[in-house]
């Protein structure tokens, strides 16, 4: 395989809606062959704001991520380089003070809220997923994963998702589902999955032999 041949999968879609499971399925059907991104992963460094600062932050804002970064790894990923990819802390709200070195396989997926916002990144993409799932179930993961997760509180969790969470999404992530070459329902359907394999398959210059 030519080191600018990988294959590039782009998945978007709301808070919860089961991107990271669309994300894992893919790559427990093709195996070694695939590297997940966390878009999270790509949010602007603010260590140097107070803790209390950082809390307020709109983080559902295409604004709260340094696009530029991720455009720039991504490149290099797609040539076959790898790179020392950023890694944010939920409980502080900014990046660790450390940087993780990703290699990238022959098929790379970048998984989050706003995969397929940035032209940029969407037009070096092969294949585009939105993941749709209703408000209330979303809403549910919301508070288990924050909860559990990420050290937050119920009352935080509810303000977060009223005051920024739904309106940027009606704002920005849901009309990126446009964009998609495949809407996915209820975040985990066997049978989209099945088709993007299929269409992995078909189209992959690994999987072509190329």
């Amino acid at each position: 395989m030519e080191e600018n041949d990988r294959y590039f999968i782009g998945i978007a879609g709301g808070t919860c809606a089961g991107k990271t499971s669309v994300a894992r399925g893919i790559e427990e059907r093709i195996e070694d062959y695939t590297s997940i991104i966390v878009q999270d992963n790509y949010y602007e460094d603010q260590s140097d704001m107070e803790l209390e600062e950082r809390k307020k932050q709109n983080y559902d804002h295409p604004d709260a991520f340094d696009w530029d970064l991720m455009e720039e790894q991504i490149e290099k990923m797609l040539e076959g380089e790898c790179v020392d990819m950023p890694v944010y802390d939920f409980e502080r709200h900014t990046r660790k003070d450390y940087t993780e070195r990703f290699c990238p396989n022959d098929t790379i997926i970048l998984e989050g809220i706003l995969a397929l916002y940035d032209e940029r990144i969407r037009d070096m993409m092969d294949l585009k997923l939105y993941v749709d799932t209703d408000d209330d179930l979303r809403v549910m993961r919301r508070i288990e994963r924050d909860i559990q997760e990420r050290g937050r509180d119920l009352e935080s969790v509810l303000n977060q998702f009223r005051e920024t969470v739904k309106p940027m999404h009606e704002e920005f992530i849901r009309p990126t589902k446009k964009h998609a070459d495949i809407i996915i329902p209820r975040g985990y359907n066997e049978k989209a999955l099945d088709m993007v394999v299929t269409s992995i398959q078909k189209n992959s210059p690994s999987y072509r032999g190329e």
